[in-house]
C-alpha cells in the first residue's frame, strides 16, 4: 500500500508540474488546450481506477491500464529533468546571460520548439528503455574458490533474479529468458529473489509456472525468497513457486552433489530468518559455500561465517538513471563483483524490472557464473 500511495503522489506532483509548464508553451487555442487538458485527467483516471480497483478488475483490462500509467510515470520523470535544466539556465540568466536575444525575441516559438523537442528527445529514451527490458544481456563471470571437492574442478551456474513476474514481465518474457537460460547448458539455474511482483494472480492465471519448469540444469533449479514474496499473497506466492520445478530453500542448505553446499536464506524482510552460523556451523569446512541472499545486506556476516561465494540481487542497479548514483551511496556494493575478506560476491541487476518495464543506464542481465575450484 506504502508504494502505490508512494506512486500515486509522484504522478499527481510531477504530472500537475508537466501540465502547468507544458500549457504555458502550447499556443492559447482550444484546438491544442483542450485535447492537452483531456490527455491529463484521463491518464491521472486510468491511475486512480488501477489502484482502487486493481483487484476486481480482469487482468485484460488491469494490465493495459498499469502498463500505460507506469510508461507515463517514467516519463515524466524525464520530462521533469528536462524541465528543470531549463529552469536552472533560466534561473542563471539573470545573473550570466546565458540566452541569446534571438531567442527572447521568439520566446513564444522557441516555447513550443522545446516542447516538441524534449517530448520527441523523452519518447525516443522510452523505447530504448523498453528495448533494454525485453533484450537482456548474458554477462559472463568467472570466480576462482580456493577450495576443491573430491570430484569437481568447475561448476557453471546460470543466475536470475528480480524476475518480477505480473503485470510487466509475462510469461512470453520469461519463455524467453528461460530459453537463454538453456542456451547456457549450465550444471544449475539459481533464481535469487523477487521471481514474482506485488500480486500473484497474473503469474498464476498465465501459467507461468510451465515456463520455469522448462529450466535445464543437471543439479536443479534453486529458489530463494525476496522482499516482493513478502508484499500481498504470501501463501498464495510459496504455494506458486513450489509449482516451479525449483527447490525452494527458505533457510535451508542443499548439496547439489557431493562437493559443495548451497545455501538459501530467507529474505531479511523476514526479521525471524535464521541467523547465517545457525545454518552453517555443521557444514565441512573444506567444501565450497555458496549463499544465495537476495538482499545484499549481509556481507559481514557472510565474511564473519567464512561463506565463499554470495548470490545476490534486489538493486536493480537503481533500474532509473539517476538512481545509479543513489544506489552507491545505500549499498556497499549495488552492482557486480565484489570481494571483501576472504569471500566473494556477485550482485546482479536483475533480468526483470520492478513496475514499469523500462531501465536507463542499467541492463538486464542474465548472469553465468564459471566457477573453478581450486
Amino acid at each position: 500500500m506504502k508504494v502505490f500511495i508512494q506512486a500515486i503522489v509522484g504522478q499527481l506532483l510531477l504530472s500537475s508540474y508537466i501540465f502547468i509548464r507544458g500549457y504555458q508553451a502550447i499556443p492559447p487555442t482550444k484546438k491544442w488546450r483542450v485535447p492537452f487538458t483531456l490527455f491529463f485527467i484521463l491518464e491521472i483516471s486510468l491511475y486512480l481506477t488501477g489502484f482502487f480497483f486493481r483487484k476486481s478488475l480482469p487482468d485484460s483490462i488491469f494490465i493495459p491500464i498499469m502498463q500505460i500509467c507506469n510508461t507515463w510515470y517514467i516519463a515524466s520523470l524525464y520530462l521533469t529533468m528536462s524541465l528543470l535544466v531549463l529552469e536552472l539556465i533560466r534561473f542563471l540568466n539573470r545573473y550570466i546571460p546565458l540566452i541569446p536575444q534571438v531567442i527572447k525575441k521568439n520566446y513564444a516559438k522557441t516555447k513550443l520548439i522545446l516542447f516538441f523537442t524534449i517530448t520527441a528527445g523523452v519518447t525516443a529514451l522510452m523505447f530504448k528503455a523498453y528495448h533494454t527490458v525485453t533484450h537482456p544481456v548474458v554477462r559472463h563471470v568467472s570466480i576462482t574458490l580456493p577450495k576443491k571437492g573430491s570430484t569437481r574442478d568447475s561448476l557453471k551456474i546460470v543466475m536470475m533474479s528480480d524476475l518480477h513476474i505480473g503485470e510487466t514481465i509475462n510469461r512470453s518474457l520469461v519463455h524467453k529468458y528461460v530459453a537463454m537460460a538453456n542456451e547456457q547448458k549450465a550444471d544449475m539455474a539459481v533464481l535469487v529473489g523477487d521471481i514474482m511482483d506485488y500480486e500473484s494472480r497474473i503469474a498464476v492465471n498465465q501459467k507461468v509456472e510451465e515456463e520455469l519448469r522448462q529450466i535445464h540444469a543437471p543439479l536443479g533449479t534453486y529458489i530463494v525468497l525476496g522482499n516482493h514474496e513478502y508484499r500481498a499473497n504470501i501463501n498464495a506466492k510459496h504455494k506458486w513457486l513450489l509449482q516451479t520445478g525449483g527447490t525452494l530453500m527458505i533457510d535451508s542448505v542443499a548439496m547439489p552433489d557431493s562437493t559443495f553446499y548451497l545455501v538459501g536464506r530467507d529474505d531479511l524482510v523476514n526479521k525471524k530468518r535464521k541467523p547465517l552460523h545457525s545454518l552453517t556451523k555443521d557444514l565441512d569446512p573444506d567444501l565450497p559455500v555458496i549463499v544465495l541472499d537476495h538482499q545484499p545486506l549481509a556481507f559481514n556476516e557472510m565474511v564473519m561465517n567464512k561463506a565463499d561465494l554470495g548470490l545476490h540481487g534486489h538493486t536493480h542497479n537503481g533500474q532509473f538513471w539517476p538512481y545509479p548514483l543513489i544506489m552507491k551511496l545505500i549499498f556497499e556494493c549495488p552492482y557486480g563483483y565484489y570481494k571483501k575478506g576472504d569471500t566473494q560476491f556477485y550482485v546482479s541487476s536483475g533480468i526483470g524490472c520492478a513496475g514499469p518495464p523500462y531501465r536507463v543506464g542499467t541492463v538486464s542481465e542474465l548472469v553465468v557464473l564459471h566457477i573453478t575450484f581450486q
